[in-house]
């Protein structure tokens, strides 16, 4: 469980920022490959959808520890391989983040997806659980 919380924790921490960067925050050089100081109109609508995409991870990860059960019966299986999935992401996101042409997008987001990508891992790998591992 306190993986799932420290993901939380940080998926909660970027919604803030991405927040921050759909209202307009000029803030640009650390995200969405750091080339507008604030950014257009298109990449705030893709900070919006982060964040609904960040809530859904920490759903995952909640029904994955065993605290939620956001997730049917039926399909008990989905949040572990939606664990295994949302570890692949966070693992895409350190490259993408590690190749921006943006030094300071890849000072700060390479050290957050690589903490993100760890505690997915953990999670994924049933770290954690209040339920028996699947």
């Amino acid at each position: 469980m306190p993986f799932a919380l420290a993901l939380t924790i940080v998926l909660a921490l970027l919604a803030v920022f991405q927040i921050a960067l759909a209202f307009g925050a000029p803030i640009g050089q650390f995200a969405w490959g750091g080339a507008h100081r604030v950014l257009p109109t298109r990449l705030r609508v893709g900070s919006a959808v982060s964040i609904v995409i960040y809530t859904l991870i920490a759903v995952v990860a909640w029904s994955r520890v065993g605290v939620i059960d956001a997730i049917p019966e039926i399909v008990a299986h989905v949040a572990h391989v939606a664990m295994w999935v949302i570890f692949a992401y966070f693992a895409l996101g350190i490259l993408m983040n590690a190749v921006s042409r943006s030094k300071p997008e890849r000072f700060v987001m390479v050290p957050v997806a690589t903490v993100l990508a760890a505690l997915s891992f953990l999670i994924a790998m049933g770290y954690g659980e209040l339920a028996t591992p699947i």
